[in-house]
């Protein structure tokens, strides 16, 4: 049995409430009795995060801009859900589609993560979907430009070790997706 002991809420308020962004201002009682009183969480939705692989062992992977660190970076598919709405599983197909134009027939789950736990509410939720097929076009959002890429199965693990994919909630689902697949196809 551990002696951790969680935080206490004394107050609570919503400091920032807009579509975009909700930043909760926090007062919370430390287990050694000494408050702080401004501890910020932001709220953030449920993501839903597909690994596709084709039929020919590609993986789709889509390269966008990303604001908050300046750079184009290379990912899986993703997105946002309220999960009162949609359930990930619905949101990883959807996103998919939305992204890239490609489809899923059947998607399984590999894990559910905390996208960052110190100060954010959300989960990633992964999945991984195979025979993974082209049905149209993209559907992107205002705020998406997206490049399509698809990369061979066998080169993915060296360009996580070279940097050139770096995005933690990509980097798990390969690896627990990469372990999910090579396990499979041994006992095929």
């Amino acid at each position: 049995m551990h002696k951790l002991k969680k935080w206490k809420i004394l107050q609570s308020k919503m400091v920032l409430d807009n579509f975009w962004c909700k930043v909760r201002q926090d007062e919370i009682e430390l287990p050694n009795g000494k408050i702080i009183d401004d501890f910020f969480v932001i709220v953030r939705p449920e993501i839903a995060l597909i690994l596709p692989i084709t039929s020919n062992q590609e993986i789709v992977f889509v390269r966008q801009y990303r604001h908050g660190v300046g750079e184009i970076l290379l990912e899986l598919p993703a997105g946002g859900f309220d999960a009162t709405y949609e359930s990930a599983e619905t949101a990883a197909i959807r996103e998919l589609k939305e992204e890239t134009g490609y489809t899923a027939e059947k998607v399984i789950k590999l894990a559910t993560l905390y996208d960052n736990p110190v100060k954010d509410t959300n989960k990633i939720h992964l999945f991984i979907a195979e025979n993974v097929r082209k049905i149209g076009e993209q559907n992107l959002d205002i705020t998406e430009e997206i490049e399509v890429v698809l990369i061979p199965v066998e080169s993915v693990i060296e360009k996580i070790t070279l940097g050139k994919i770096s995005v933690s909630g990509t980097v798990a689902a390969l690896l627990l997706g990469l372990n999910y697949f090579n396990k499979n196809e041994r006992e095929n």
